[in-house]
């Protein structure tokens, strides 16, 4: 069975530094008939749920812990029983949403998960966060990136635990360099690829976000 990428979006409120915001968030699956991966449980897990179907749900992988991209995750682990991976170094930021649930596993740079015969790569890409990940599937030429890396720009940085410099080193050293042609799914907003976006490093670096 061949491996596909589906996506869907939810609404909701994500709330730091005492701030709130309305946002859409990308969901992304990635798996075949039988299995599947959830990229950023967010905001709805009854949807998330019955885009993966009777399907098994190997992971839910949370790209950061901001949460907007968390808070659904302990509900659909609880109705899938899939494990729940985070990256260590934003428990802190985990901990705001769920004091009383922790991640199932940690991911750390150079871990492969498998999913439907596809191999996913975890890149730690710091910045928008400190524990940010990006997960690359070379076979089909595809990174999941979270909120590292837009269509237009870095991820934002001008918020608790984030860091402009560390994100530009992030994007420049992990990303930029993949092939040209790797499709980029956002974790908000459209896709993009790298060749579209390696040109515009030094202006993002002029302008400062």
């Amino acid at each position: 069975m061949t491996a596909r990428i589906e996506k869907i979006v939810t609404h909701g409120v994500f709330r730091l530094d005492g701030g709130e915001w309305e946002v859409d968030n990308n969901i992304w699956l990635i798996g075949n008939d039988s299995d599947v991966l959830v990229v950023d449980a967010a905001h709805d897990a009854a949807a998330i749920a019955a885009a993966a179907g009777g399907r098994r749900v190997v992971a839910i992988v949370c790209t950061h812990a901001h949460n907007d991209h968390i808070d659904a995750a302990p509900e659909l682990a609880r109705r899938t029983g899939a494990p729940i991976m985070l990256h260590p170094d934003d428990r802190m930021l985990w901990d705001q949403t769920h004091p009383d649930r922790a991640p199932d596993r940690e991911l750390v740079a150079g871990d492969c998960l498998t999913v439907a015969g596809v191999d996913l790569w975890v890149l730690h890409t710091p910045g928008h966060s400190p524990g940010a990940i990006c997960l690359y599937a070379p076979s089909l030429k595809a990174l999941f990136s979270g909120d590292t890396l837009f269509h237009g720009g870095p991820g934002a940085t001008g918020r608790s635990y984030s860091d402009f410099g560390t994100i530009i080193a992030s994007i420049r050293d992990r990303l930029l360099t993949l092939p040209a042609d790797t499709t980029v799914h956002t974790g908000h907003g459209d896709t993009t690829t790298i060749a579209a976006e390696s040109p515009d490093l030094p202006i993002w670096i002029t302008r400062g976000h």
